[in-house]
């Protein structure tokens, strides 16, 4: 079983994700906490405590609140800014001032807008998951117990009111199970995991009321919208909103590694093929219809410029992902990871950091355009929390040894007294450094992923290749009795290659997509503004350079056709940074004479 080694442990000093780590702290955070002022969001917790004024927003207002002071927690463990953190703590203040007598906490009941615990869709348990998280977050971050204590009072009050001899409950938008077993990890209060596990049990048994579970027609799927059609270990497709999907999914993998549920590992591994293989995106996206954010019956139904591919869904794609990679200690889940994270997930942010896609399409006539912020703001408080903790996906330890997920140049404190340093370019460049520092007695394994677009590599361990390297679940396995100060060169070749769909994708037939290394890229009209017709022939060569003046510094790809005609490309997740114009992922293998994109 993997040990986790947490984001606050590595240090990242890369020119890719640290600018974007100072950049969430300095500019995201404070855009999504002025917006939260500027909406009403702040406001309503002091409204609910004083009994004056209306309720201002949608029923789960609340729960974006939470996913700032998550993100804030996780800002101040890399730069405890005193400033961020006062004003933090005084809306924890407002925060625990709403709370009931009886632990409840969510404004828009509290302020009479309907009857508590009566509609299953009304995002209550969604919003306690997402404070629990943010008061767990804020308590490792500061050690101060207040916003825990209110979060704790919330979970009491859910196991008082849910649970066998109880009330039934299905939440509608899952959320609750994976924040209730964070709150049993850090308090060690076991009836928190046993609430988590009994909300997951819940499903599929028609206990759903409310919402959905009745006639309204913007729910065609019924329960099959929030994964409630069949109970969760006999789930074998995905089926609803992507972004439900995927943190019942986490919840599930939480639940499974706490309590070695084989029903649930089953479940995950036919759902994990199901999602992956036959409805994700190049680009990591999962979701592909506005309908109802996610999927449809059919698999492989998959548009370019309708592709729903909601932030969110991408970020829980991650998180789901990261649990299957600690339970398995298989490469292919930290490749998926990757793939979400470069690409579908930080494509909902601009590079300033202050502008954001709820919606990642693959094709753009140059409508699409990312925006300050959204009624329905889950997918810029997402960001909010999610690009801070992006250490986490570095490192594992297990009794196999020391684990390398991702590529980032870092210094990292591994366990107490052992240090790892990683020098590198990536994802520009493939060339890992890896240095051991203190190294423990008894280690004696270091596996480095070998990504799934990798197809040749070099290994060196202090300049010579190792006397022993071998292939085990899609890590290359360096072993040797490792001393102090050992380093390892790690070196993948990172050719750009020309992808090609499964042909069971209509809309991706005589289309190929590039990919260069961890990146998708795309064309977009500001790069190629006397070439409307974009094509790539199968022959065509590709040059790579890199521009850092570009986009915060990018490799740019230049396709030249035989015919003559050049397509420059960039990567996905910085499209739409410049002048609005045409944009496309998967691009012709020829001239589309037609004048589809004239």
């Amino acid at each position: 079983m993997f040990k986790e080694v947490t984001f606050n442990h590595v240090k990242i000093k890369d020119k890719f994700w640290a600018p974007r780590i100072s950049t969430t702290q300095n500019t995201t955070l404070p855009a999504c906490l002025q917006k939260c002022e500027e909406s009403g969001r702040i406001q309503n917790f002091v409204s609910a405590a004083t009994g004056k004024g209306e309720f201002v927003g949608i029923f789960f207002n609340d729960s974006d609140l939470y996913k700032v002071l998550e993100g804030v927690a996780y800002s101040l463990m890399h730069n405890r800014d005193p400033k961020l953190e006062a004003y933090a703590d005084e809306i924890i203040d407002k925060i625990a001032a709403a709370q009931q007598e009886d632990g409840y906490l969510v404004t828009y009941y509290i302020m009479g807008m309907g009857e508590r615990w009566t509609d299953m869709e009304r995002h209550e348990m969604y919003c306690g998951g997402h404070l629990i998280e943010a008061a767990v977050a804020y308590y490792q971050a500061t050690g101060k117990g207040k916003l825990l204590t209110v979060a704790r009072r919330v979970a009491d009050h859910f196991d008082d009111t849910f649970g066998p001899g109880k009330r039934h409950w299905v939440a509608g938008h899952q959320e609750i199970e994976l924040a209730l077993v964070k709150l049993y990890k850090a308090t060690g209060e076991e009836r928190y995991l046993k609430l988590a596990h009994f909300l997951l049990e819940e499903r599929g048994h028609g206990h759903g009321v409310g919402g959905f579970w009745g006639d309204n027609p913007m729910f065609k799927e019924g329960p099959a919208y929030c994964q409630d059609d069949k109970p969760v270990s006999e789930q074998e497709r995905v089926t609803g909103h992507a972004v439900r999907a995927m943190y019942m999914y986490t919840g599930m993998a939480d639940v499974a590694a706490e309590t070695g549920n084989k029903d649930y590992l089953s479940a995950m591994e036919k759902l994990w093929r199901n999602v992956v293989l036959q409805n994700m995106y190049i680009t990591g996206g999962i979701g592909s219809t506005k309908d109802n954010e996610g999927f449809t019956d059919a698999n492989y139904f998959m548009p370019n410029d309708t592709a729903y591919c909601e932030t969110c869904a991408s970020a829980g794609l991650v998180f789901w992902n990261d649990r299957l990679n600690k339970l398995w200690e298989h490469a292919k889940y930290a490749d998926i990871l990757e793939r979400a994270l470069y690409n579908g997930a930080l494509a909902g942010v601009s590079l300033a950091g202050d502008e954001f896609f709820y919606v990642n399409p693959l094709a753009s006539d140059g409508t699409h355009r990312r925006q300050k912020w959204y009624d329905t703001a889950c997918c810029p408080t997402q960001i909010a929390r999610f690009m801070p903790a992006v250490g986490s996906y570095v490192y594992r330890l297990s009794t196999d040894g020391l684990f390398v997920n991702m590529f980032v140049e870092s210094d990292s404190e591994i366990a107490p007294d052992f240090h790892i340093s990683q020098k590198t370019s990536y994802p520009w460049d493939g060339a890992v450094e890896i240095t051991l520092t203190k190294v423990p007695d008894g280690l004696k394994h270091v596996n480095i992923r070998m990504p799934d677009w990798c197809k040749n590599f070099n290994c060196k361990l202090n300049g010579k290749p190792p006397i022993e390297i071998v292939y085990k679940n899609g890590y290359a396995v360096v072993a040797a009795n490792f001393n102090d100060g050992d380093v390892i060169l790690y070196e993948m070749d990172m050719p750009t290659e020309k992808m090609k769909a499964d042909p069971r994708i209509e809309a991706n037939q005589g289309r190929i997509a590039i990919q260069r290394g961890p990146l998708v890229y795309c064309a977009e009209a500001v790069d190629n503004p006397n070439f409307t017709d974009w094509f790539i022939s199968d022959d065509a060569k590709i040059v790579t350079h890199y521009n850092p003046s570009l986009l915060g510094g990018v490799v740019v790809l230049d396709v030249h056709n035989p015919s003559g005609e050049m397509v420059r490309m960039i990567p996905y997740y910085a499209w739409a940074n410049r002048t609005a114009g045409k944009m496309e992922v998967w691009l012709p293998e020829r001239r589309e004479r037609e004048g589809l994109y004239q």
